[in-house]
């Protein structure tokens, strides 16, 4: 009995362990294999043209509403440098993922501000943004708003308006810069350049790498961030820039930070450098900050020398957009490539992904469910108690591997959820991320071999002859039924024992 266990358990665990591995797409991303190469560790704007310093300027702030609809306003912050009479340049903030008001960006409004460039934060509209949908056109057209009142402000020359762009703001302004030929310039910092699907399997890769999670954990990429997200939300994860920074004509300064994992810094640059060509546009500008962040912040300061080399950019315009060095700073590195994510099979995408566990989860709970119903229908008919139908002990075999696949998805989704924050506050723990990892292995093994002992009691019960009632026959088959998808999907999702080295991650 003890060895008909085991290799029933052991064949149970190997189709599982198979079926996952190769159910999905892989992940096997592109090392970087061109480099791009700093000309110099000074991050200085060249060109012998004479700029303001910051810090030259008291600042002024003021408030101002920007009308986007009949109904919908927003507010932004001008500062502008106090005692200056002749028009300025001036620039335009366009908010990340992670901001969100005018009180956002304000040591760059200020140290621009007090170099002579008048500074614009407005708020971004967060009535039709939401992490389902957003609509980076719609959101273009609202900025445009803001845009537009900032070239009749005082003070400001309207031919000298341009943008800054944050991350996910860089999707923005290239549209922007697209259809408004009269944009003067536009900065982009920490910008993704390729698509969000790509860009957010390319993050979610380094962040892995660097919390140095088991190997298996990283065909998860794949699978859920190439997915069609259920309901048509993240529609705008395909949304592509490129189009844009090809008709984009204007001076682009384009900043990263070199401790920025999120970004591909190399692979960013070279492909905007190709882009604007495809315009006939070479006035571009590329920065690295050594150790800085997405923000291009180190701690909560910017990183040296940025608001400087900043100010002087975009105040010795035209000159700057072409002066040497055209790419300095920091020496940049980049693993691998942020290339398209393959899609998941039909079984394991859209709509799809949602009935893979509604239809397990269903099964199990349709035991419990007939038993209830039977007893009330047979309480109401004033019948006796349903006989016992089952052999001694299947039941608690049964009830066993439910709840122990149930566990095992419990601890599984724990598990995720504190690897994405070890992930995203960059902090390793390799105690936890590989030993956390083997216990819940060991858990879904352990299901493995409960439902073993599950199949080989059942199978005895139908050698006797014994006929099962409804209840017991829902409860045996949606049982057994519901733990192997169970643990099929958990092998997909990299939650069930790797018995093939790797394979297909």
């Amino acid at each position: 009995m003890k060895l008909r266990h085991l290799g029933v358990g052991l064949a149970i665990a190997l189709v599982v362990s198979a079926v996952g591995a190769v159910a999905g797409p892989a992940w096997r991303p592109r090392p970087v294999v061109e480099a791009l190469t700093s000309e110099t560790p000074d991050t200085a704007i060249g060109s012998g043209v004479v700029t303001v310093p910051v810090g030259t300027y008291e600042v002024r702030s003021e408030l101002h509403t920007v009308q986007l609809t009949e109904t919908v306003s927003v507010t932004a912050e001008v500062r502008r440098p106090v005692g200056v009479r002749e028009p300025l340049p001036a620039v335009v903030f366009m908010h990340g993922a992670g901001t969100a008001t005018h009180k956002g960006f304000e040591l760059q409004a200020e140290l621009l501000a007090s170099a002579g460039v008048v500074t614009v934060v407005p708020d971004k509209r967060m009535d039709t943004y939401t992490t389902a949908k957003r609509d980076y056109h719609g959101m273009a057209r609202d900025y445009q708003k803001t845009v537009d009142l900032t070239r009749t402000l005082p003070g400001v020359d309207p031919e000298r308006v341009g943008l800054y762009a944050e991350s996910e703001g860089a999707y923005i302004a290239p549209i922007m810069s697209a259809d408004d030929p009269a944009t003067a310039f536009v900065v982009l910092v920490a910008a993704p350049i390729v698509p969000p699907r790509q860009q957010g399997a390319f993050a979610t890769d380094s962040y892995l790498r660097d919390v140095r999670v088991p190997a298996p954990l990283y065909r998860v990429i794949p699978r859920a961030l190439g997915a069609v997200i259920p309901g048509g939300r993240l529609a705008y994860a395909d949304f592509d820039p490129q189009p844009y920074q090809q008709r984009t004509t204007q001076p682009v300064l384009l900043v990263f930070g070199t401790g920025d994992a999120a970004m591909p810094i190399v692979q960013g640059a070279r492909q905007l450098i190709s882009d604007l060509a495809v315009a006939g546009n070479d006035q571009y500008t590329v920065r690295f900050y050594e150790g800085a962040n997405h923000g291009i912040k180190i701690g909560d300061e910017l990183a040296p020398h940025f608001a400087d080399d900043l100010a002087r950019w975009i105040q010795g315009l035209p000159e700057t957009a072409t002066a040497s060095p055209r790419i300095a700073g920091d020496q940049p590195v980049q693993r691998y490539e942020a290339d398209p994510v393959a899609a998941p099979h039909w079984y394991a995408n859209g709509n799809n992904i949602v009935w893979s566990f509604v239809v397990p989860v269903g099964l199990l709970l349709a035991g419990p469910v007939a038993y209830g119903l039977s007893a009330i229908a047979r309480r109401l008919r004033r019948r006796p108690r349903l006989p016992r139908t089952m052999a001694p002990g299947v039941g608690r075999w049964l009830a066993a591997s439910a709840f122990a696949v149930v566990g095992t998805w419990v601890v599984f989704v724990a598990y995720l959820r504190q690897v994405a924050d070890y992930a995203f506050n960059y902090r390793t723990n390799p105690a936890f991320t590989f030993g956390v990892y083997g216990v819940e292995w060991t858990l879904a093994l352990a299901t493995a071999f409960l439902l073993a002992g599950t199949v080989i009691r059942v199978s005895q019960q139908r050698r006797t002859g014994a006929v099962l009632s409804v209840p017991a026959a829902v409860t045996t088959g949606g049982t057994v039924t519901g733990v192997f998808i169970l643990l099929v999907l958990a092998a997909y999702w990299s939650g069930f024992p790797d018995a093939f080295g790797g394979f297909g991650s």
